[in-house]
């Protein structure tokens, strides 16, 4: 293993690690059978749900899965091709 092999792999498992714990750390949608009754959630939270905590941490998790994609089908090309 080359070097580049190496780091790409390290970072894939940090990616990785980061990733479960991100998605560990989300609440759950609360919402159940309300959903299906039409009760309505126009509240201050779903007004402002886009500068909140759990936002962020959505968004971030989105971030990390990309990486971890690209970064995984980088480390595959790195070892299969060689370069």
């Amino acid at each position: 293993m080359s070097a580049l092999d190496i780091f790409l792999s390290v970072i894939d498992i940090l990616l990785g690690v980061s990733m479960v714990i991100l998605f560990l750390v989300q609440e759950g949608n609360d919402q159940g059978m309300g959903v299906v009754s039409g009760a309505s959630s126009d509240s201050y939270y779903s007004k402002a749900k886009g500068r909140t905590l759990e936002e962020r941490l959505k968004q971030a998790t989105k971030l990390v899965a990309i990486l971890f994609a690209v970064v995984s089908i980088v480390l595959y090309l790195a070892v299969t091709k060689g370069f």
